[in-house]
C-alpha cells in the first residue's frame, strides 16, 4: 500500500504525513515499549526516514536507551514514533496514530523473548526472538 498516510496524537496538536508504503509491521513485545507506552503490546510500521514529516506542531523527544529516540505529543502523552540508531535510514510510526489504521495489518511479531506469557495476538504470525534488523 503506497499513498500517502497521515495521523497523529489524540489532542490534535502534533501531525504526521509519510509518503511510503505499509508492509514492514510488527507487533513489539519489548517492556520498553510497554513501559513508555502503557500498552501491554506496541505495534509500529517501519518507513524510510525521509518519508515521514511533521506537517503540524513539534513532537518532544525522549531518549529511551543508548540507541533510541522516542517521539510523543507533549500535550496529550500520545507515542507517536521511535527512531533507532540501528537502523538510522527508518523511522517506526505507531500504527495506533495512523488516521486509517484498520488498513494496516500486521505482519511479525519482536522481540518475542520479553512477550508477557498471557499473550495470545495473532498467533499465526512468525516471530523473532528479538528484532532483526
Amino acid at each position: 500500500m503506497s499513498a500517502t498516510h497521515a495521523g497523529g496524537c489524540h489532542c490534535g496538536q502534533v501531525r504526521y504525513e509519510c509518503d511510503a508504503g505499509l508492509e514492514d509491521v510488527a507487533h513489539c513485545h519489548c517492556s520498553i515499549c510497554r513501559r513508555t507506552t502503557g500498552g501491554i503490546v506496541t505495534t509500529w510500521v517501519t518507513v524510510p526516514l525521509g518519508s515521514v514529516r511533521w506537517t503540524l506542531g513539534r513532537p518532544a523527544e525522549y531518549r529511551s536507551s543508548a540507541s533510541c529516540v522516542r517521539y510523543f505529543c507533549a500535550h496529550c502523552g500520545a507515542h507517536l514514533a521511535l527512531f533507532t540508531d540501528l537502523a538510522p535510514d527508518t523511522l517506526d510510526l505507531t500504527i495506533a496514530t495512523l488516521d486509517d489504521v484498520a488498513e494496516v495489518a500486521p505482519n511479525r511479531h519482536i522481540w518475542v523473548n520479553s512477550r508477557l506469557p498471557w499473550i495470545h495476538l495473532d498467533e499465526q504470525l512468525p516471530e523473532e526472538w528479538e528484532e532483526t534488523l
